[in-house]
């Protein structure tokens, strides 16, 4: 176990970060990084850091803000009502109890303005982590959008509330889409109810978009799946608002051509 473990024992994401931010790498203008698990071959720094950040979309890595990565152990997320009682997410070096394991924490550092995002990387699957990474880049970005692209993805949005299109992305996109539609009549309106279901559609979306830059990804069929041909339309739109990198591909026909 290295020093830096050994100091592991039950800080909080928040403590951890403040704690291990002078110890960043830096990996490019806005990314850098610290590991507290074991130290990453090259093979791990490619996998988990390098590929992702330079799969981004130039428009995207422009507005995003400092963000720093920290690769750690185990998360533990506890909710314990009480006097006395710990609450929140903490950084661990030993497996907690299934019920309480975390994938992914965010914390922010107002003071430095500056995101960081904690990983745990024990017993989870490098697709799994980018995963987890694309769709907390997704989040930062759905506060970052241009009017251009929320203005498109709204109108996108509306025809297919309009045409009771079936299904979505994921399953939190999925359940606030089941409340708009029980609890709205006007389903295109401008309302809470429509904001909050269009932020996180655009979350989902825009975290399949990246992934799929990224890395060879299939996306799973299922009752709630939003049908092919829509999400084909979802991802157009992404690819239009947020080109991949050159030499990047995301439909089957790019990569003909490359």
């Amino acid at each position: 176990m290295s020093a830096h473990q050994a100091d592991l024992s039950k800080l909080s994401v928040g403590q951890f970060a403040e704690r291990f931010r002078s110890e960043m790498i830096p990996l490019s203008t806005n990314f850098s990084y610290f590991c507290a698990s074991a130290p990453l071959s090259e093979e791990d720094l490619r996998e988990y850091l390098e590929e992702p950040i330079s799969a981004l979309p130039p428009t995207i890595a422009a507005v995003l803000p400092k963000i720093s990565i920290m690769l750690v152990p185990y998360l533990e997320r506890v909710n314990e009502k009480g006097k006395g009682k710990l609450t929140g997410e903490f950084v661990c070096t030993e497996k907690p109890p299934e019920n309480r394991l975390f994938w992914a924490s965010q914390v922010r550092l107002a003071k430095a303005k500056e995101e960081v995002l904690i990983f745990a990387l024990k017993d989870q699957e490098v697709a799994e982590y980018h995963y987890y990474l694309f769709q907390m880049l997704a989040g930062l970005m759905s506060d970052r959008w241009s009017p251009e692209a929320r203005g498109a993805y709204l109108g996108l949005l509306r025809e297919e509330v309009g045409a009771a299109v079936h299904g979505e992305v994921d399953e939190d996109g999925w359940r606030l889409k089941q409340a708009l539609v029980r609890r709205q009549t006007n389903v295109r309106g401008d309302t809470k109810l429509f904001r909050d279901y269009a932020r996180q559609s655009f979350i989902d979306t825009l975290t399949l978009y990246l992934h799929g830059i990224c890395c060879d990804i299939d996306v799973e069929t299922g009752p709630r799946q939003l049908s092919t041909r829509h999400l084909r339309k979802r991802l157009e739109l992404m690819y239009t608002l947020y080109s991949p990198p050159e030499g990047y591909a995301v439909f089957p026909e790019h990569l003909k051509k490359s």
